[in-house]
């Protein structure tokens, strides 16, 4: 699905994923686009079958070319862990008893925990068919399993890669109805902003008498102040509704804007921030 926006904040953080021998350049560069659908960035590949770089991984990235370009190759998986603290394997075979086995949510809520302390962290994704050994698991913390169908468990690489992926992104959400774009590119509103959207409905409303009678006056304002200047409100609501207000103090329906009637000198002094009509 496109959705490439090069004005929203390029998310690069959180744990490395690591490749243990992968084999087609095809399902490295889709690893890269899962990667950093979700915010991740480091990609670390060790020992890949057909040589890096590879043309095929970055044609198959779909222009996740930050990851593809920052990709660091190992000889050895104890290499390519040496700097982390904290390190899951990923497996769908059955290893109970062998180290502890956490679902995708836990474990990226432990990551998440980690990476807020300064952890260096990672998360081992094995070969397309055979997976990571019980050598290269021994050298993790702990293993992180799908809920898959037990019948049908195999995952290829990219699908493993997206789902650890979606839920370290999660994870830096408020509430499981947010979505990333609320989470991440929305700045809250300060007290000047919502100060001046109040300011500028109060001016609004005053021109044409709207508090009336003039004793009512004060607990008009007070209900005003008290939806306006709610918490919760984000800079782009802000210049929204100023927008819209100076758009109907600049413009009537018998001159609508484009009519090329006059602005009023009222309008004129409106705050700039919020004409974003």
């Amino acid at each position: 699905m496109a959705g490439t926006n090069s004005e929203r904040v390029l998310l690069t953080e959180g744990p490395a994923i690591i490749l243990v021998h992968p084999q087609l350049g095809e399902n490295i560069g889709m690893v890269a686009r899962a990667m950093a659908n979700f915010g991740l960035s480091e990609l670390r590949l060790v020992s890949p079958r057909d040589g890096w770089p590879s043309e095929k991984a970055r044609s198959a990235a779909s222009r996740a070319d930050h990851v593809i370009d920052a990709a660091k190759v190992y000889d050895t998986l104890p290499e390519a862990i040496a700097d982390l603290n904290f390190v899951y394997a990923t497996t769908a075979r059955d290893r109970y008893g062998y180290k502890p086995v956490r679902s995708p949510l836990i474990a990226a809520e432990t990551l998440r925990n980690r990476f807020n302390m300064g952890e260096a962290t990672g998360i081992l994704f094995g070969r397309e068919r055979t997976g990571l050994t019980n050598e290269e698991v021994a050298l993790a913390d702990e293993i992180v399993t799908f809920p898959v169908n037990p019948a049908f468990a195999s995952l290829n690489l990219a699908q493993a890669v997206l789902l650890m992926s979606y839920e370290w992104l999660k994870t830096s959400m408020e509430s499981r109805e947010e979505t990333s774009f609320q989470a991440l590119s929305q700045n809250p509103a300060t007290k000047d902003q919502l100060q001046g959207l109040f300011d500028h409905v109060e001016e609004a409303l005053e021109a044409r008498g709207y508090f009336r009678p003039v004793a009512k006056k004060p607990k008009l304002i007070d209900n005003l102040r008290a939806v306006l200047t709610r918490p919760g409100f984000t800079e782009s609501e802000i210049r929204l509704v100023r927008g819209i207000i100076s758009s109907l103090d600049r413009f009537t329906r018998e001159a609508p804007r484009g009519a090329g009637a006059p602005e009023n000198s009222r309008a004129k002094k409106a705050d700039d921030a919020g004409d974003d009509t």
